[in-house]
């Protein structure tokens, strides 16, 4: 069947994988996503389609930072079974019956077709994915859609045109985001699906690439994370409570990632599943959520609950060891505060080390208990120094250690007690003997014989007082067990310690696992192992002693494992419904004491056993004999010391099983501690469980023994003193000689009751300290108190008068938790007080003074106290007059405020007045079953003046508040925080609007606040706000509208903001926040107090800080958290915004009244406050959530304001124009800066956003931009005019002109914005609204150039400022705008379509090349910087003159930057060409670059300045020598200011200073030739001439090229081209130097200064395509050159200049002969350099090597020979030279080259002879020996020009040479001459320190020797031997003299300075031509010699320094 294409892409999934078999398969695996776009095959079985891959890391190797990576697409085909499609992309939504109509029958239809067995496999497969769809719990819609398959319409499809082109594939669409089935139920599912791809697709290869490894371990373990939490949400597996925290967690968790990989957070809402909050959600709830999340780390948690009660649950598993004896674990939480020793806080709860067979229920053979009720004190919240550990006590049974036993010398000596495995009550008959290791899992079980039953009187322990307790034991003894063993005698102890701090584990509600060691003290100091290991905890230290310090390891404990999970929760019912695999069927150990007020009846006492205090030295008490020494009575070491105890009545009655040692162990009659050695603690606490009838009276009656012995000592403790149980606390009990009186029994009680049970240290015995029990008693108990004061007042009728007033007085001193537990009997106590005393005013006051204390213990934070009268008062309606007096004495307190005793108690009764006014009113009521309550509840017949009696309190309290004194400011303050409370009371018996009423009153009242009582009289508004009582819509009405009277003085406009100010207006936004929902349209009141307060506050200036306020807060001081890092959010703007986007975004009109609101002013800030928010002034942008949102309510807002503007529009057909032109131009250009602000805002550009970004925009604000362009319409359409029926015909626009006109062009620039937008609405929107700003201004104006210009501008703008994107880049709306004006064509508007077509021509040349200057990616700068001239050239054409600026100081600042410092230079030359050197022309201030209003003169003058300095910055000499000489002209002939020409002058001299000293770059050229039609069209198949690096070689320029043009590749020929891909050619050249420049007809110029005139500014370069050749004879020599010609000379902007001519050019052999010379002379230059400044070592000898060429005539290396090239008079001997000059000069002048070839041999004769000068060390004699005559016969003709006299050629004895010879020949015709003319011209070339001038007119050497004859002519480039001028910078070794005095003694000698050395050298000069070689003519040839001149320049004689 062929392939035919679907009606819509379909997206799928992959349900089955499918593995490629062939070429066109498509490879799938389970959950890839596919879109489908065709269907064929038999019976349509398969689909074609794309499979759209997640993107390969690797990719992000070549990606741009910041760059999503983009997915990978494969195409093919594959089965239709493997798929399961879930939407069809682009489906039309108006006909969904007709759709599933066609899909039933066609799906009918291929059912028919198909065979049975595939219709069965068919109907099979739908019935599977319809199950699937079921588990998935979906929505019935979900099903319809799921259902709904994809198929074609079978119907043969239309041919196509086969000369069509073919369709291009549809491709996927843009997706926000998918959405599974449960996306409703758990929107977190897909939320974390977005999260975990955006991660990976956009980030994950960033942290790669940069290394981030430490982020990456950390994004691992996030994600791994809510992966995890993703299972667990679909899974659906969870309770309530644990989905709730699951969600929480999770999306802090996606917050965590956000801020860790893009700092973009989205809000989702944790309390309503994790969805997305939208814009239709709370502004303020969404407000509060952003800053949250944005700011804080994880959710800020409420303050701590001291209410609230914790619970630990601690599970012990894996519990293995090694026990021979019975063993148990016990466990117990212990408190520690610094400095004190633990405390136990919990019972005890024991776990045998011995489990059942089977699973049992009993407590005792259970693992895990829940340490139930600990308070928040207890965990250490609002402590640091309180610490909380569960504490863990192995106590084994141990053989007795050794004691040495002696018969005691007297008393009564019972039959004693010994402790066995069989008879110990710690060692039931449970535990038997075990051998090896045990485990509790999987180990040996006990049988059914050893269970024990729930009452076994045989377990209770023996002690040596009772015989019946004796006989139970025997007894038990005989009949169960086996006789004990002699041999076998134990004892219990307590082996090991551990520990395990839970303190936070419980503050943080979260869970641990961890192994517990237990500890025990070690024998010796040595074998410490507490600093090894990490299981140690310094609490153990404290819990058990060690007599050296050192603890070790339990060896017969293997494991402990132990989790301990923490919980939180008041009801710990609810807590065990809510976690019942937890914690149901778990043990609960109660906690010691009441963490608040009881619950239920309990009457627990617990004592905890410390030590034994027995000293060596001790003494026990003795009834008779005072004190008896105890080693009297005990000759033992005290090694077993156990401690048996029981409890009797005050009758001398055992109390039966009352002793507990463990919350899950039966009742113990008879109770024996563990052992302890002397020195030792028992450290054990029990519980005694005493009926409360039996309390008072009992008593505990103790023996000391050191087991197996018999006891020595015997204790009491009275339970019951002074009609009161004991004192809590630590109590020293004495200990007594154990004999017959203190054993016997008198009158059926102990004998022991007649001994004082307490340690007196009054009575210390006379041989030592006394011998005590150290013991802690605790009473939890809800029956009995231990104060007096208490006690008296339940009892107060045996008190009267004073007393009873006293009693009642002493009540505030009662402590608080005795109070709570017997909260009603006093209650009714003070009611029968109040009944029996009323109208007795002491009585009244100290009572309704004790109700206060009462309400403020209740209300303290530690108690839960709620509802105290109704459920403590149960008596109060019994009692008539007690709410008369209370009133009373109510009112009292208030009428008397400034008394000092009555002023504390007033502000006592303030904090607590809600309950006494509570209590007031309920005391009024009458009983309940009452029949004479009438309709008002009987508050007329018990008190009829019940309500004026109120109404004089609360004018009391009114009074109290107006009253100004500042010593009632902490009292009214007081009144003001807690008033609110006290409303609720009065709605019982008055109406609502009454309650208002005084609330008002109140607030009235305080008018006059200041400081911070202005806070608090906000926040009571904030209460008043919230109160159920002003919810009825009348009431609020009146409430809202006296709170806007209310807030006005706190907030609005400020000039001064301050931190009281800023508090202000916070707490005013929080009660508009408050009171937003009911105050539906007068919401806008509050607007302009909004905008007022904003602008203020945006004004001032904002401080950083390392803390952040939560938002909307409704007390003070503010809650506040700190932050990791600084925060710069105002908090004070953030509220306002939201309350802005609330009061703006509603659905109603605003209201403004005129009379009291400037209604435009108020508009036209709200519109700025818009700007500000969306600009990110009040937040950061990276609030996705909340700036996304903010761009929905801007448009909302706008909607309301564009109402109200349009409202106020005057009338444009009014009679009177001056009505019809008073337009709001201003507020209208505010409205649409905001409108284009919103709509053009980056946030909305989904389609450049990754995914999660994507669907989070999309979501939260829908289509923003599409509800902005509907608005821009409406807007325009509104400003215009109504069109006249010709041009509504023309143009098709029903409204133009009018006032749009007003607003161009500053409203062009977003306009174009919005035309480059991607968004189909938005920019057809904006094409229409250019193309009206078009015609109305081409009608005005007839002209286009300001809308060009503006348009230029934007452009320009847009892709400076934003990150160029394709949708920025894109010609759409030229072609849109350019097809709207085409119907113009032809018509009477032609004029201006030529005009549009001509302006959009240039807009489009511009858009394409802001694309190559801004386009990111790979490019070269060298491209770039090419790109940005064109621009600029374009800029310049079209006349933007702002732009053109802008983008030349930009390229100045980047090449800058790169080091470029010349280029930098030329660029600004750009600019200061634009500019005229006119003083009086002034020009505006640029904002950028920033360049100050000044003159035209000015500013070119800044701008030559800057060049300048970057031209010398470059060294490039000339530029910055033309620059000031053109500042130079224009001070002398301008502006006539000489100051600032001698300072130009004065930079001309330093340059050249410089210049003469070789202080220049010497850049390499190379020339590159572009191959292949991979170049753009700018480089492809030219050449060009590069600029690189002085010291760049070829590869080092060809690595760099290849940089720049990575694609390339560099090849050597043009032969290994190829026509297609990327070739480049490189090939070094080297600046062509001008033969025929004039200065190479001169001799002696500098090195430096050559280099100067010839390579500063080259344009032409060359390459030598022949060399010269050694064999052929010098005048037939042929040198071929090939010069290439730059199109601009070098420096130049881009270091590139194209090659526009290229010629080869044949040089002559005087030509080759002189560039030949000249290079020569540069080498031995070069290398004399080397040798001057010794950095070569073997620079020497290469030197010598080129000196023995140079001076041999034989060597074809020599240049002598290109003499041969001269005239022939010129190749004769020194004799015939004076002679030949003189025929020169007579009429035969020398040709130009000949004349250059001359001084280049002179040249190098000089740099030869300043050569020789180098060799005076005496190893280089010789090879001058053989040098000096060489070069004297070589360059002969040279030395005889150089010095014709032939003095100072050398200054030691040799023999004569033919030279010199010659020069006496010719004596006689130098005779002729004058007589000083050659000594003269001799001394001026030696000695002449004056630097060279430049000479107008040509000389060249033929004149030498004229000027030499000439007296007073002056010679061009004179030299001195010694002082000639030198490339190099090394100081001359002649003569050592500062720079700064060279300097001196070189620049500008005056006249006679000059005439001075003339006489000097001529003198010298004369001497030594007439033979006289007197001593003085020496010195002086000595100090010119040529030769000596060591350190000198020879060659470049005549420098300029």
């Amino acid at each position: 069947m062929p392939w035919k294409a679907l009606p819509a892409v379909a997206f799928a999934i992959c349900v089955y994988p499918f593995q490629a078999t062939h070429a066109h398969d498509l490879p799938l695996q389970i959950g890839d996503n596919i879109y489908i776009i065709e269907q064929g095959g038999y019976d349509n079985e398969w689909y074609r389609g794309y499979l759209v891959a997640p993107p390969s890391l690797l990719a992000g190797l070549t990606s741009d930072h910041g760059q999503q990576l983009e997915h990978r697409v494969f195409s093919g085909i594959f089965p239709r079974n493997c798929v399961e499609v879930r939407e069809l992309l682009g489906e039309d939504k108006s006909s969904a019956d007709a759709r599933a109509a066609a899909a039933e029958a066609l799906e009918g239809k291929a059912d028919r077709e198909a065979p049975p067995l595939e219709r069965r496999k068919s109907q099979a497969q739908y019935a599977r994915r319809l199950s699937r769809a079921l588990s998935k719990k979906r929505s019935t819609q979900d099903m319809q859609k799921k259902v709904r398959q994809v198929y074609v319409d079978n119907s043969e499809p239309l041919p196509r045109d086969p000369n069509a082109p073919k369709p291009l594939a549809p491709v996927p669409m843009l997706r926000v985001g998918d959405e599974m089935g449960s996306a409703v139920e758990e929107p977190l599912v897909d939320e974390i699906a977005s999260c975990l791809r955006e991660w990976h697709d956009a980030r994950l290869h960033e942290m790669l690439l940069a290394r981030g490894y430490s982020q990456l371990v950390r994004v691992q373990e996030l994600v791994k994370r809510v992966d995890t939490s993703r299972k667990q949400l679909m899974h659906d597996v969870m309770t309530l409570k644990e989905l709730t925290t699951l969600r929480e967690d999770t999306v802090w968790d996606l917050v965590a990632g956000n801020k860790m990989l893009n700092d973009e957070i989205i809000v989702r809402s944790p309390q309503d599943k994790g969805r997305i909050m939208t814009a239709d959600d709370s502004v303020i709830e969404m407000t509060r959520l952003q800053a949250n999340m944005s700011i804080l780390d994880r959710p800020p948690k409420p303050p701590a609950d001291l209410h609230m009660q914790y619970h630990v649950l601690v599970d012990v598993h894996n519990l293995v060891g090694d026990f021979d004896t019975p063993a148990q674990l016990q466990i117990c939480l212990c408190v520690k505060e610094f400095g004190e020793k633990p405390k136990p806080v919990s019972e005890n709860y024991a776990i045998s080390l011995l489990l059942p067979d089977t699973p049992s229920k009993d407590p005792e053979d259970l693992t895990k208990v829940v340490f139930a009720n600990l308070s928040a004190t207890d965990i250490g919240i609002g402590s640091d120094s309180t610490q909380i550990y569960a504490v863990f006590k192995l106590i084994q049974d141990e053989a007795v250690r050794s004691t040495a036993i002696k018969e005691p010398v007297s008393g009564h000596q019972p039959k004693s007690s010994v402790s066995s495995a069989a008879g110990d009550p710690q060692a039931p008959q449970k535990f038997a003997s075990l051998k090896g290791r045990r485990s509790v899992f999987g180990s040996q079980r006990k049988n059914d014989s050893m269970i024990r039953t729930a009452s076994d009187n045989a377990r209770r322990p023996t002690t040596g007082q009772s015989q019946r307790s004796n006989s139970d034991v025997r007894s038990t003894t005989s009949s169960n067990d086996p006789p004990p063993s002699r041999d076998a005698k134990t004892v219990k102890r307590t082996v090991g310690v551990g520990a395990i701090e839970v303190g936070r584990l419980a503050q943080q509600q979260t869970e641990l696992e961890t192994k517990v060691a237990l500890w025990a003290p070690a024998s010796s100091a040595g074998e410490d192992k507490s600093d090894e290991s990490h299981n140690w905890n310094e609490i153990i230290r404290e819990l058990q002693r060690s007599v050296n310090g050192g603890y070790s390891h339990v060896k017969t404990l293997k494991r402990c494992d132990v989790n301990v999970t923490a919980f939180a929760s008041t009801d710990i019912d609810t807590l065990i419904r809510n976690n019942p695999t937890q914690l149901h069927d778990v043990h609960m150990a109660e906690k010691l004491g009441f963490s608040g007020v009881p619950t239920h009846k309990r009457s627990d006492i617990y004592l905890t056993l410390s030590e034994p205090i027995v000293g060596r030295n001790a003494a026990l008490q003795h009834s008779k004999f005072g004190n008896v020494p105890l080693s009297q009575r005990c000759q033992t070491n005290m090694a077993n010391l156990q401690l048996t105890l029981e409890v009797r009545k005050g009758n001398g009655e055992r109390i039966d099983d009352c002793i507990f040692t463990a919350s899950n162990h039966q009742g113990h009659t008879a109770w024996r501690t563990t052992a302890a050695e002397r020195g030792e603690a028992w450290n054990q606490t029990i519980k005694l469980a005493i009926p409360a009838q039996d309390v008072p009276g009992s008593h505990i009656v103790m023996s000391l023994a050191d087991s197996p012995n018999f006891p020595f000592a015997l204790a009491w403790i009275p339970l019951w003193e002074n009609d009161a149980f004991v004192r809590d606390g630590d109590h020293q009990v004495a200990l007594y000689v154990y004999d017959e009186y203190s054993s016997s029994i008198i009158g059926g009680k102990g004998a022991y009751l007649a001994l004082p049970p307490w340690h007196d240290k009054k009575h210390e015995s006379a041989y030592g300290t006394s011998a005590t029990v150290s013991i802690r008693t605790y009473l939890c108990s809800t029956e009995y108190s231990q104060d007096p004061n208490l006690l008296g007042l339940l009892n107060w009728r045996n008190f009267h008068g004073p007393k009873l007033v006293e009693l009642l007085e002493h009540f505030s001193f009662v402590p608080e938790i005795e109070v709570v537990k017997l909260l009603g009997e006093i209650f009714d106590a003070h009611f029968e007080i109040l009944n029996e005393y009323a109208n007795n005013e002491p009585y009244e006051d100290v009572v309704f003074h004790n109700f206060v204390v009462i309400f403020g213990i209740a209300r303290d934070r530690r108690f839960s106290l709620s509802n105290v009268v109704e459920d403590h008062a149960r008596t109060r309606h019994n009692w008539p007059y007690a709410s008369r007096c209370l009133v009373r004495a109510y009112l009292r307190l208030v009428s008397n405020p400034m008394d000092s005793d009555t002023s504390r108690k007033l502000r006592e009764t303030l904090k607590v007045g809600d309950q006494m006014l509570h209590l007031i009113v309920e005391t009024q009521k009458e009983r309940p079953d009452s029949t004479s309550i009438d309709m008002n509840g009987g508050y007329d017949q018990r008190h009829p003046d019940f309500q004026q009696d109120l109404q004089n309190l609360f004018v009391a309290l009114m009074a109290l508040m107006r009253n100004p004194m500042p010593v009632l400011l902490g009292t009214q303050t007081l009144v003001v925080q807690h008033f609110h409370t006290w409303l609720p009371e009065l709605a019982a018996f008055m109406p609502e609007g009454d309650v208002l009423e005084v609330a008002t009153n109140l607030l009235d009242a305080c008018a006059h606040a200041k400081s911070k009582m202005i806070l608090f009289r906000l926040i009571l508004i904030i209460n008043y706000s919230h109160l159920e009582i002003f919810k009825a819509p009348e009431v609020r009405t009146t409430l809202v509208a006296n709170t806007f009277r209310w807030l006005a003085p706190y907030w609005g406009e400020c000039a001064n903001v301050t931190d009281q100010w800023r508090d202000q207006v916070r707490l005013c936004c929080s009660v508009v926040a408050a009171q937003m929902e009911e105050l539906g349209e007068d919401t806008c009141q509050y607007v302009p107090k909004l905008v007022a307060s904003y602008s203020a506050l945006e004004k001032s200036k904002r401080k950083s800080k390392k803390s952040f306020s939560m938002l909307f807060p409704t007390n003070y001081p503010f809650p506040w958290k700190a932050t990791a890092n600084e925060v710069s959010v105002d908090e004070a703007m953030l509220e306002i915004s939201a309350l802005l986007a609330a009061a703006l975004t509603t659905q109603q009109r605003l209201y403004f009244d005129a009379n009291q609101v400037d209604i435009p002013g108020v508009l036209l800030q709200a519109l700025k406050v818009e700007q500000s928010v969306l600009s990110g002034q009040a937040f950061p942008r990276t609030w996705l959530s909340l700036h996304v949102s903010h761009h929905r309510f801007s448009i909302n807002a706008l909607e309301r304001i564009y109402e109200v503007l349009v409202e106020f529009l005057p009338d444009s057909n009014a009679p009177d124009m001056e009505d019809a032109i008073e337009f709001d131009t201003e507020i209208w250009r505010a409205f649409f800066e905001t409108l284009f602000a919103a709509v053009s805002s980056s946030a909305l550009a989904m389609e450049t956003f990754p995914e999660q970004k994507r669907r989070a925009i999309w979501k939260i604000a829908g289509d923003v931009r599409e509800l902005g362009a509907d608005l821009i319409r409406r807007s325009w359409d509104a400003i215009g005019w109504e069109a006249d029926p010709d041009n509504k015909q023309l143009h098709g626009f029903d409204r133009i002109g009018g006032y749009q006109v007003q607003f161009v062009p500053e409203l062009i620039a977003p306009i174009v914005e919005l035309c480059l937008s991607v968004h189909g609405s938005l920019r057809n929107v904006a094409v229409e609204v250019l193309r009206t700003i078009i015609i109305s201004n081409w009608e005005i104006d007839q002209d286009l150039a300001v809308i060009q210009s503006a348009m230029i501008e934007c452009l320009d703008n847009l892709c400076r400022t934003q990150k160029v994107s394709e949708s920025m880049l894109q010609t759409t709306f030229i072609d849109e705008m350019i097809a709207q004006f085409q119907p113009l064509h032809n018509t009477v508007e032609d004029s201006l379509y030529i005009a549009v077509m001509e302006m959009f021509g240039r807009i489009e040349e511009l858009l394409s090349m802001l694309a190559s200057v801004h386009r990111g990616g790979a490019i070269n700068e060298a491209t770039r910087i090419f790109d940005t001239l064109r621009l600029m050239e374009f800029l310049k054409d079209v006349q933007s003159e702002e732009a053109y600026i802008r983008y030349v100081h930009q390229l100045a600042t980047v090449q800058a930057a790169a080091g470029n410092h010349t280029e930098a230079g030329l660029a600004l030359h750009m600019h200061a060409e634009r500019l005229e050197w006119d003083p009086t022309a002034r020009l505006e201030e640029v904002t950028e670059p920033k360049l100050p209003a000044q003159t035209a003169f000015e500013r070119k003058e800044a701008l030559y300045f800057e060049m300048c300095e970057y031209f010398e910055k470059g060294k490039c000499w000339h530029r910055a020598l033309s620059a000031y000489h053109e500042l130079g002209y224009q001070y002398e002939h301008n502006i006539f200011d000489y100051s600032k020409l001698a300072r130009s002058q004065r930079a001309t001299a330093t340059i050249h200073e410089k210049i003469s000293r070789g202080d220049r770059t010497s850049p390499r050229y190379f020339r590159v030739l572009y191959r292949g039609l991979g170049f753009p069209n700018n480089l492809r198949d030219k050449e060009f001439i590069f600029e690189g690096q002085s010291e760049d070689r070829q590869a080092n320029f060809e690595e760099r090229i290849q940089q720049l043009h990575p694609g390339a590749r560099i090849i050597r020929t043009e032969k290994d081209m190829d026509v297609e891909g990327q070739h480049i050619l490189v090939y070094p050249v080297s600046a062509n130097k001008d033969l025929h420049h004039m200065l190479y007809q001169r001799t002696k110029v500098s090195q430096s200064a050559r280099e100067y005139i010839l390579l500063s500014n080259p344009s032409r370069f060359a390459t030598t395509s022949r060399q010269l050749q050694q064999d052929v004879p010098v005048t037939e020599q042929v040198v071929e050159k090939e010069i290439y010609t730059t199109a601009e000379p070098f420096p130049t902007l881009l270091s590139r200049s194209e090659i526009i001519e290229s010629e080869m050019v044949m040089l002559s052999p005087v030509e080759a002969a002189v560039e030949r010379t000249t290079r020569k002379t540069q080498e031995i230059l070069a290398l004399e350099k080397r040798v001057s400044s010794g950095e070569d070592d073997g620079a020497m000898n290469r030197l010598s090597d080129e000196l023995l060429l140079s001076v041999d005539p034989e060597s074809d290396s020599s240049v002598s020979r290109y003499r041969s090239l001269l005239p022939k008079a010129q190749q004769g001997d020194a004799a015939s030279a004076e002679d030949d000059y003189a025929m020169m000069e007579e009429g035969e002048p020398f040709d130009p080259m000949q004349n250059a070839l001359k001084v280049a041999l002179l040249d190098h004769a000089l740099a030869i002879r300043r050569c020789l000068a180098l060799y005076t060390s005496s190893a280089y004699v010789a090879t001058k020996a053989e040098l000096v005559p060489r070069f004297e016969a070589t360059y002969e003709v040279e030395i005889a020009i150089l010095f014709p006299a032939g003095d100072g050629l050398m200054d030691e004895a040799s023999r004569r040479s033919s030279l010199e010879e010659r020069r006496a020949r010719s004596s006689t015709r130098a005779a002729d001459q004058a007589t000083a003319g050659a000594p003269q011209n001799q001394a001026r070339v030696e000695g002449s320190q004056e630097p060279a001038r430049t000479h107008s007119r040509r000389r060249s050497l033929p004149f030498l020797k004229r000027m030499a004859s000439a007296g007073n002519t002056k010679q061009p480039n004179g030299e001195a031997e010694d002082g000639g001028g030198s490339t190099s910078r090394q100081p001359s070794r002649s003569r050592t003299r500062a720079e700064s005095l060279t300097r001196r003694l070189s620049f500008f000698r005056n006249e006679q300075q000059q005439n001075e050395g003339r006489i000097g050298s001529t003198g010298s000069s004369t001497l030594t031509a007439n033979g006289n070689t007197g001593t003085e003519t020496g010195g002086l040839k000595k100090r010119l010699s040529f030769l000596k001149a060591t350190g000198s320049s020879g060659l470049n004689a005549g420098e300029v320094y």
